[in-house]
């Protein structure tokens, strides 16, 4: 194995390390989905910045569609995740193991329902208002 992929299979042993000893309520694959819709999100910006809470949300759930499709809030409620909140916490917590960077007035706030998980994943199906819980 060349010494580039070895560094790059050490760097990622390195940050899910860092995300399974802060986990908590999320699965593993939560953060890391977090993780690439921040890529994405950063990938489809005419120059990197910093987002905020509203844009990353967004850009889960567009990831969210694009990957599961109609199962994407199955999905994303199998790790754990059940509001924008979640998402937040979860980037608070990628923050604190080093893995993001916040600047001055990022707050946990900034994720506070910024959609209902019903309505970003289901309204807009015939079938979506099948279920009754939000």
């Amino acid at each position: 194995m060349s010494e580039p992929a070895l560094t790059q299979l050490d760097f990622a042993d390195d940050v899910i390390s860092r995300i399974r000893d802060r986990a908590g309520p999320y699965d593993v694959r939560a953060y890391l989905f977090v993780l690439a819709s921040l890529e994405r999100l950063q990938g489809r910006l005419p120059e990197r910045r910093h987002v905020n809470g509203e844009e990353l949300a967004h850009a889960c759930r567009d990831l969210a569609l694009e990957q599961y499709g109609l199962l994407s809030r199955t999905v994303l409620e199998h790790w754990g995740v059940r509001a924008t909140d979640d998402i937040g916490r979860m980037v608070f917590t990628l923050i604190d193991a080093g893995l993001l960077k916040a600047q001055e007035g990022d707050r946990l706030e900034d994720f506070r329902s910024v959609y209902a998980f019903r309505d970003a994943f289901e309204a807009g199906y015939p079938w979506g208002s099948w279920r009754d819980d939000s």
